[in-house]
């Protein structure tokens, strides 16, 4: 087991060794700090000599299918010292990633194919069909934390307890969208986590469309007063999941009074996909909600038809006082080297 674990370091030493010789840095502009793999820019690991790229040449090596409008003015190359590798990794320390090969591939067959064939999925399908959504700071997410403290313990974990921390407490509430103008339509929508809600009566709005932050910017005057959606095309997660994250800052800055945002995800059946948000001081909190790739693409068809397009969208979303929930500490001593640690950690909540 104790090898099992080291893996599981061992496996994210292998991806980032892989990475570094395929996929270029990129620092998010909007977000300081924060660094993007954007390996999926990239259709084969040979087909560039990254090291070499120039920062203002980085985008013409990415596939013309593959850009993101105006990407150059949203993602800025970390700059490093052209002599040398963007991949930081000592060469001992290459080697001995290389050398895990061979466990790698047995785990890998022996999850697959072996002893625990099957069994992964279904404690996964165990848990989630039990608890279903376990939001931070409700009854859900403490009630799969006592089963999960249980099951470690029966599993043999060492030292399995909960360690009491603060966490943010949004309710969802009731919510719903319809679109009134050129006809009514009930929408399908989901609130983003930490949102705020809308007035008793809803906000409804006459809407504008766009595909990206310059265009937002270039509509600012066309936006005021407007409920603005994202048709944002998808390029990988990582660099889409932005307009979920900041989309309500930016169409607030620029007067919006709330943001639809298009599912961050490249397929859909008419199903949106939520998570997180965020505000930044000094700017009004506005409410926003994913909506689902179908409505977004015909709200553009729309807009470019010339169609006035009016939506009503009621939300009872808010953000509670912090509430006390725990993380979940379990230890596996290993056999040739205790007094090592590896971290491997998740999260519960969802």
């Amino acid at each position: 087991m104790a090898k099992i674990y080291k893996f599981l370091f061992i496996f994210c030493a292998i991806l980032t060794h892989h990475y570094c010789y395929s996929s270029i840095t990129l620092q998010n502009s909007r977000r300081p700090g924060s660094l993007l793999l954007l390996k999926n820019f990239f259709p084969t690991e040979d087909e560039i000599e990254i090291q070499q790229i120039e920062s203002n040449k980085i985008f013409d090596y990415i596939p013309t299918k593959l850009r993101h409008e105006n990407l150059e003015k949203k993602i800025l190359l970390k700059l490093t010292d052209p002599a040398q590798p963007l991949c930081s990794l000592s060469e001992s320390l290459k080697i001995e990633i290389a050398s895990y090969q061979n466990l790698t591939n047995q785990i890998i067959q022996e999850i697959l194919v072996g002893s625990f064939k099957g069994r992964t999925y279904d404690n996964l399908s165990y848990f989630v069909d039990k608890f279903g959504p376990r939001v931070s700071g409700t009854q859900n997410l403490e009630d799969s934390i006592d089963f999960m403290i249980d099951k470690m313990k029966q599993d043999d974990l060492q030292n399995v307890h909960g360690e009491e921390v603060l966490v943010p407490h949004w309710v969802r509430g009731q919510e719903s969208a319809e679109l009134i103008l050129p006809r009514r339509k009930k929408l399908t929508i989901l609130g983003l986590g930490f949102s705020v809600g809308t007035p008793t009566d809803g906000i409804e709005a006459e809407v504008i469309v766009v595909k990206n932050f310059t265009e937002l910017t270039k509509r600012a005057n066309d936006a005021k007063g407007k409920i603005v959606v994202f048709n944002e095309d998808y390029i990988g997660y990582g660099p889409t999941v932005e307009y979920r994250g900041s989309g309500a800052v930016e169409v607030a800055k620029v007067g919006g009074v709330a943001a639809l945002i298009r599912s961050i995800t490249p397929y859909s059946i008419n199903s949106p996909h939520t998570g997180m948000m965020s505000y930044e001081v000094n700017v009004t909190e506005i409410p926003a909600a994913c909506i689902t790739i179908e409505d977004a693409q015909m709200f553009e068809r729309m807009q470019a038809r010339g169609w006035k397009i009016v939506i009503n969208l009621k939300m009872e979303a808010k953000n509670n006082p912090l509430v006390t929930s725990r993380n979940v500490i379990a230890e596996l001593t290993g056999r040739e080297k205790p007094d090592e640690v590896v971290v491997v950690s998740g999260h519960i909540d969802s």
